[in-house]
Parts: C-alpha cells; sequence; structure tokens
C-alpha cells in the first residue's frame, strides 16, 4: 500500500520566514491559514498600532497605507510561488499591479484577511494572481498583480 504525503494548509510565521526574504518592517503576513497547492492561500495581517507607518500615516487618524495591503496580498502570493514544484529557494518580484481598489479603510486592531489566487504561470517565470482582503467580511482591497521570477 502506497503511503500518501498529507498537504500542509497553514503556515506559521517562522515558516513563512522560510519561504519569503521580506523580514521587519516588512513582513507583512503573520499566518497563512489555507494552502491550496498551485492555486491560492489564504493568509492573515493582525493590524496593530504598533506597525511603523502609523505615526506618519496619518497622525491622529491611523490607517494602513493601501500600497501596504497591496504588499500584504503579494507576499501571500509569494508563498503560492515558492512552494510551485522546482521552487522552492527562488524569488518572484512583484512586477505589476491592475484593478487595484481600496474599498474600506484597514485600522489598528482590525484583521486583515487575503486570499490571493493564481491565475496563470508563463515559462515559470511570469505569474499573474488575483487577490483581495476582507476585514470583518468587508472586502477592504483587490488587486490583480504581476509577478517575475529573478535570476
Amino acid at each position: 500500500m502506497a503511503e500518501t504525503q498529507e498537504t500542509k494548509t497553514t503556515f506559521s510565521v517562522v515558516e513563512i520566514q522560510e519561504l519569503l526574504p521580506h523580514r521587519y518592517p516588512f513582513a507583512l503576513i503573520d499566518r497563512i491559514i489555507d494552502y491550496v497547492p498551485g492555486e491560492k492561500a489564504t493568509g492573515i495581517k493582525n493590524v496593530t498600532i504598533n506597525e511603523p507607518f502609523f505615526p506618519g500615516h496619518i497622525p491622529g487618524k491611523p490607517l494602513m497605507p493601501g500600497v501596504l495591503q497591496v504588499e500584504a496580498m503579494a507576499q501571500v502570493g509569494g508563498v503560492v510561488l515558492t512552494l510551485l514544484p522546482g521552487m522552492k529557494g527562488k524569488f518572484f518580484a512583484f512586477a505589476g499591479i491592475d484593478k487595484a481598489r481600496f474599498r474600506r479603510q484597514v485600522l489598528p486592531g482590525d484583521q486583515l484577511i487575503m486570499t490571493v489566487e493564481l491565475l496563470s504561470l508563463k515559462r515559470n517565470r511570469i505569474a499573474k494572481m488575483q487577490g483581495k482582503g476582507l476585514v470583518d467580511g468587508q472586502l477592504a482591497v483587490q488587486a490583480e498583480m504581476l509577478f517575475s521570477l529573478l535570476d
């Protein structure tokens, strides 16, 4: 009888750091709560008042910058890409963004839950992904993202 290997579907922050090169203050994913190999992942960013960007964005009304919401989604996408067969240890750079929309403010105390889905991978070098981020079940951010494998 053949052994079946169980697919890992969750990743801690320590395991994410083994997959992605990002470190503080640019490591923007706290956990992967669902992963479907070669298809998609769902990650969490716990937004706290201690984030380094809040003192300057915006004083008296702290908001998570939209560009960092998209970066967090891109990092979830990076987990999907680095777990593809033959991609361990490789790095896909964020190469483009389309159809980005910000639908709701992301504030300290929020939990941004991001699902990023692989739409296409060409020549194992160029990936297109679609992402969305929810806070309290409401759409906060969405975008299509392009990634390019760096040699």
